[in-house]
């Protein structure tokens, strides 16, 4: 009789060191829409400084819930504020200050599940 290696049981529990996307982090969140948005750009035509002078568009590769999307084909930045974590990174990033970001109403916004 050849001795075989025991087979591995399954764990039951999920393994918290598996790496999960940002995506599906994301979908831990609940949100409650406002009525009002809470990010805008300050200035979103023709001369706005995301379309005349920025060139890296760090809101758009930074912000880690992907609210702003830039818009070749139109050339301008597209503002999905329902998907804001609330993280205040927004604040920090735009060289040319033109977001306007506020916390959403009481009541509106994120609100985490887990920690």
């Amino acid at each position: 009789m050849s001795a075989q290696a025991p087979k591995e049981a399954t764990p039951s529990i999920k393994d918290p060191r598996i790496e999960v996307s940002v995506e599906t982090k994301l979908g831990t969140l609940e949100w409650k829409k406002s009525p009002n948005a809470h990010i805008a750009l300050r200035n979103s035509g023709a001369d706005a400084p995301c379309v005349a002078s920025c060139h890296d568009k760090p809101c758009a590769t930074v912000c880690p819930a992907k609210v702003y999307e830039w818009e070749a084909a139109h050339k301008k930045i597209i503002v999905n504020y329902e998907n804001c974590i609330e993280c205040g990174a927004c604040r920090m990033l735009c060289p040319f200050d033109n977001i306007a970001c506020d916390w959403p109403d009481g009541g509106m916004g994120v609100r985490y599940k887990f920690g």
